[in-house]
């Protein structure tokens, strides 16, 4: 994985079995139309990476990056986690691993409840744990991401160099994008 932040036209590489997803910034401006064009997609790759005449596209698509989270995460023997329960910018991956850790939690919870070694009262323990952890941290680090590579001019490196130089600086980081952070909350919620 791979950023470029820019406040004009950041983008992100992923390498996935036998492609590369790329995600740019398209401008307010650019239409939806000229955004799905092929000539569009061409003009973008060519900036990341230069020299070649044409570029393999095996698909485009438009996504509004938006941030919600919803207002329970348990109503009754309903459950939402992952999207359903809560939806971020896919920078840095935290809408997908939340989702995960959702599912890994409240399935603990689910087997000792129906074990009966629990009382059904610890179900409700998993709404007000996760979208916790959700609003404190997946939401949170999730916007932070997109601010940092809309910054301008060296203001994110600026801070990256800070952390890379300060040892605590740099375990807090990384305990923060790698979402153990917020596994230690969640543990600290019980």
């Amino acid at each position: 994985m791979s950023y470029l932040a820019d406040p004009i036209r950041w983008h992100f590489l992923l390498q996935i079995p036998e492609l590369w997803r790329v995600m740019f910034r398209v401008a307010a401006e650019e239409s939806d139309e000229l955004a799905l064009s092929p000539e569009f997609a061409q003009k973008l790759m060519a900036q990341v990476v230069p020299g070649i005449d044409r570029y393999e596209i095996a698909h485009t698509t438009l996504y509004r990056v938006h941030q919600r989270v919803a207002n329970a995460f348990r109503s009754g023997r309903t459950f939402l986690i992952g999207d359903a329960a809560h939806v971020n910018n896919p920078l840095g991956g935290m809408g997908m691993n939340g989702g995960i850790h959702d599912a890994i939690n409240l399935t603990g919870r689910l087997i000792e409840v129906w074990r009966g070694t629990r009382p059904d009262a610890e179900l409700d323990r998993f709404d007000l744990q996760r979208r916790l952890v959700t609003k404190e941290h997946v939401e949170r680090q999730s916007i932070q991401n997109k601010r940092n590579l809309e910054a301008a001019d060296n203001e994110f490196r600026d801070v990256l160099r800070r952390t890379a130089a300060d040892p605590a600086l740099t375990r807090d980081y990384l305990l923060r994008v790698s979402m153990i952070g917020s596994l230690r909350r969640a543990e600290q919620l019980g």
